[in-house]
């Protein structure tokens, strides 16, 4: 039986535990255990993905102006959606015999700058426009990581919603503007972690509520307004009153609101659905999974961001799932795959190894764009046999010949690609909204970094002339470029420095009474991102005190069976930093006060 071992990290230095149950795991897909630490393996796998940073580009194959993920200046070939999956070309006339004088990842790279790239990820969409990894889209505009939406605007990780703007990590919502974590509701406004909710406005921790305004932590309740119940008629009387159409209205009652929040109890971890020893955050339908965020029907799994849909037995991965297991060190990967390992958007496969957007195959290593093929070696055709027979050889070769990078680090048969071998620049992906760093801070780490393209826009209204009520808003604001009200500022959220109100929007705002936002799509998103915790854990305490918390804020409202009158002795692993302003409850004590 395996020990636990601690181990120092290649790229951050320090010190890291593989535990006995890891060791099972690394045999039973026959791999190494890894040489970086779980936080810097998730850094390094969300450099391959880039979900909302868009470019001019040209269609190699028809040489048609087109939108890419993949900038203009990269020496990559792009291809649209339907000629990447047609058959107008074959990605096996670009295959290459292996090369035992070169590292296996430069081989790859190599062959990743001849087969074309598909300049966007968005399939089976009806009137959309500027979609990444978004399926099943009808009259959408910039959504990413998306299934089966309609009339969804300007949102992130949404699936199954309509009409629908400004929202990040939601499902099975309608009519609803800037929810966050929330799903199952209809007509929610500025809200975060709420479910089957209806009709409310800046609500927190909220479920089945409906006609609430500016509550935290609520079940099964109606007319409400600051957590004090109210007559139907007094609370319809305070929302004509309100008026939320007012932009000044709307940025006072968010702030009075997260003044409340920081004044109730918060449980250590956000799950929902029935769970068991689970460990992370924003999980539910789990069992045996630790430091996952972002998941859903999931078992025995480690080191997982958003992912699910009935998955098991994976480690390390971003973007994955669905009917899926043995996966490990992958992004975008799963829908029916396993034993799928170091790949990026590899869909239904079995047994693959360091590939990249391959499709309904098995047993391929090293390949690029690939559809139902098996036994393929850097997208060349080999029998069974030979198959079998140079794949040992070419893992023993990357152990004996490994690539290392400018910085040093060492990588073997059992590492995920290096970032500076990403089409990617670190600015440019997912990993700058969860782990930001300055354009300093990302060159001196050694990942790439993309400057701003020179963006000469002549704005031809300031965020101070936008009218603060929607109803005096005209229809010419869809003609107006907008300075976004970052723009003097030192922004590092891929600020577009100025922005337009699209003819459907401007509807949006006005059928919801909602004003005119001042930001421009890229920095609301980071506000909305901003709103969840870290994909980090720290080692905490529960803080009721027995009668009220420890801070002296919160007055329990009944005495706690589990402890009583003295302090809890539950200790828990949470998103919460110690140094953060909120009262975090172990699960017992957030239910005797909440549920």
């Amino acid at each position: 039986m395996n020990k636990s071992r601690i181990k120092i990290c290649q790229n951050c230095k320090e010190e890291f535990r593989i535990e006995p149950e890891d060791f099972v795991f690394y045999d039973k897909i026959q791999v190494p255990p890894p040489t970086f630490c779980p936080e810097c393996r998730m850094v390094r796998r969300m450099t391959w993905r880039n979900e909302r940073s868009f470019y001019k580009n040209k269609n190699d194959f028809s040489g048609e102006d087109i939108i890419s993920v993949v900038s203009s200046e990269k020496p990559y070939k792009i291809y649209d959606y339907h000629t990447w999956w047609s058959d107008k070309w074959d990605p096996m006339d670009y295959g290459i015999d292996y090369d035992f004088n070169k590292s296996f990842f430069l081989q790859f790279d190599e062959l990743l700058k001849k087969v074309p790239m598909i300049a966007l990820s968005s399939g089976n969409s009806v009137r959309s426009e500027y979609l990444q990894h978004a399926l099943d889209s009808k009259d959408c505009y910039l959504i990413s990581a998306a299934f089966q939406n309609e009339n969804v605007l300007y949102s992130n990780r949404t699936t199954q919603n309509k009409d629908l703007s400004d929202s990040y990590l939601v499902d099975h919502m309608e009519r609803s503007y800037e929810a966050v974590n929330c799903g199952t509701s209809y007509g929610l406004f500025f809200s975060y972690g709420c479910e089957n909710c209806m009709d409310s406005w800046f609500l927190y921790d909220c479920r089945n509520c409906s006609n609430c305004f500016g509550c935290v932590g609520l079940r099964h309740k109606s007319y409400y307004i600051f957590n004090s119940p109210h007559t139907k008629d007094s609370y319809e009387k305070f929302l004509g009153e309100f008026n939320t159409g007012s932009y000044k209205a709307v940025e006072k009652a968010k702030l009075e609101h997260r003044e409340l929040i920081l004044n109730f109890p918060k449980k250590y971890i956000y799950s929902f659905k029935k769970t068991n020893n689970i460990v992370g955050d924003i999980i539910g339908e789990a069992k045996n999974c630790y430091k996952c965020f972002d998941v859903i029907s999931v078992e025995d799994c480690k080191f997982v961001a958003w992912g699910g849909l009935v998955m098991r037995d994976t480690y390390d991965g971003y973007g994955l799932g669905a009917k899926a297991e043995l996966l490990y060190e992958i992004v975008d990967t799963g829908i029916g795959g396993s034993r799928t390992k170091f790949c990026i958007v590899v869909w239904g496969c079995h047994d693959v190894q360091y590939s990249y957007n391959c499709h309904s195959s098995a047993n391929l290593f090293g390949c690029i764009g690939l559809r139902t093929k098996s036994y393929c070696i850097l997208n060349k055709q080999y029998t069974k046999e030979e198959y079998e027979e140079l794949v040992p050889k070419i893992i023993k070769h990357m152990n004996d010949m490994p690539y290392i990078d400018k910085g040093g680090r060492v990588y073997k048969y059992g590492e995920f690609f290096p970032p500076e071998l990403s089409p990617f620049a670190y600015n440019e992906t997912v990993v700058q909204e969860y782990f930001p760093l300055t354009k300093e801070q990302a060159i001196n780490k050694g990942y790439q970094w993309k400057d701003p393209e020179t963006k000469n826009y002549t704005i031809t209204l300031k965020t101070e002339q936008i009218p603060d009520h929607i109803k005096d808003v005209k229809d010419t604001i869809t003609d107006e470029i907008i300075e976004c009200s970052h723009n003097k500022q030192q922004c590092n959220e891929q600020c577009s420095t100025a922005f337009k109100i699209i003819p459907r929007e401007l509807e949006f705002y006005r059928n919801n009474n909602l004003p005119i936002p001042r930001l421009c799509p890229n920095c609301r998103h980071y506000q909305r991102v901003k709103q969840r915790n870290p994909l980090k854990l720290w080692h905490r305490q529960c803080q009721c005190a027995g009668t009220h918390s420890d801070n002296g804020v919160y007055q329990n409202t009944i005495e706690h069976n589990y402890h009583g009158t003295d302090h809890c002795p539950n200790e828990f692993e949470t998103t919460y930093a110690p140094e953060r302003p909120e009262i975090i409850y172990c699960e017992k004590c957030y239910q005797e006060e909440i549920i």
